[in-house]
């Protein structure tokens, strides 16, 4: 098929991205989708289910595709299908991810322009790669995102989601909620407890709130947020209450954008907030805010890495590991109730 104007052209056009399958990472796209819609191309998202609704929270976008993949294997049948249904739809194709699976479709699909990060042998799937940089010296995420546009001065870009109050509303009226008039906690981390602030200090922080607690996250972070609703509801009934794996990701967007406040760890959630500007404080442990910070004016960041007055020094940090390697996770366990508290 010989490429469109539009494909051999820098504007316009119809355009494929493939998204991440992380939350965190799919919030740190949307620059990316800003630019290319800003320059005239229409923003066709393919994503996995649990991360495509960060994705109709985001303007630009004209349609989301739910992928029926899982995590996991490449699916090599399913894949050459699903790519056969897209022949003829697009000039251009973006993939965020660096893997090999996620070049399969666009290449399948036979998309004229098919852009991506050289790495985990692409090289025969894509024709406009980008040099992937090594991972001790990659810029922060959204900046290494917003590369796949080709723009240059992309460092300063900062994501951006919307959900209309009316959307808002409708989702808080049957919880008895009004806009900013309660907090969201996040407890939960995917990556592992290394990067979890202690069950118990979510909960002394949380029983001094004087505005209503949801505890937001996956069915996985149930049983942390159970454990912290007990705790506060036994010092202040009907206080706080345990909405992880009770909502969809649609509804869980909606709390965080109608909250007051949010304090979690660093994860997925967190970048959704920060995207809404939602005043926040977000605490890091084994990971690093250089990296995957909350980009938001509203953000408090603490990590006890960058705290001068903590001491002995965290030399161990960042370590980035799923479980502390000294057994101590001082890094997150001397992080006090009392400090988040003074932030909100």
């Amino acid at each position: 098929m010989a490429p469109s104007q539009a494909a051999t052209g820098r504007f316009g056009g119809e355009s494929l991205v493939i998204a991440p399958q992380w939350i965190g990472d799919a919030v740190m796209t949307e620059p990316l989708l800003r630019r290319l819609a800003a320059r005239g191309e229409r923003i066709t998202v393919a994503a996995v289910p649990w991360v495509a609704p960060v994705y109709r929270a985001m303007p630009q976008v004209a349609e989301v595709l739910v992928l029926p993949f899982g995590r996991g294997g490449v699916e090599w049948a399913a894949r050459r299908a699903y790519a056969a249904g897209l022949r003829g739809r697009f000039d251009r194709a973006y993939l965020c991810p660096n893997s090999l699976k996620s070049a399969l479709i666009p290449f399948w699909a036979g998309i004229p322009v098919r852009v991506g990060f050289s790495g985990e042998l692409r090289f025969g799937l894509l024709n406009r790669r980008l040099p992937n940089p090594p991972k001790n010296s990659r810029p922060p995420m959204v900046a290494f995102y917003s590369a796949l546009s080709g723009d240059a001065g992309v460092e300063g870009d900062r994501p951006a989601l919307h959900v209309a109050a009316d959307d808002i509303a409708t989702v808080l009226a049957p919880r008895g909620l009004q806009a900013q008039g309660f907090y969201v906690v996040a407890p939960g981390a995917e990556y592992g407890p290394a990067k979890r602030w202690p069950a118990t200090h979510f909960a002394a922080m949380a029983a001094q709130l004087e505005r209503p607690v949801l505890l937001l996250g996956s069915a996985k972070d149930d049983a942390v947020c159970t454990e912290i609703a007990e705790a506060v509801n036994a010092l202040r009934p009907g206080r706080c209450a345990n909405l992880a794996g009770r909502t969809s990701l649609d509804e869980a967007v909606a709390l965080i954008a109608g909250a007051h406040a949010m304090v979690s760890n660093d994860s997925g959630l967190m970048h959704v907030a920060a995207a809404f500007g939602v005043p926040q404080v977000a605490i890091f442990g084994s990971s690093s805010p250089l990296h995957t910070p909350p980009l938001n004016p509203a953000a408090t960041v603490l990590w006890l890495k960058n705290d001068a007055a903590y001491q002995p020094p965290l030399d161990c940090a960042p370590c980035f590991k799923r479980e502390c390697p000294l057994g101590h996770t001082r890094c997150l366990n001397d992080i006090t109730p009392d400090k988040v508290l003074s932030i909100l």
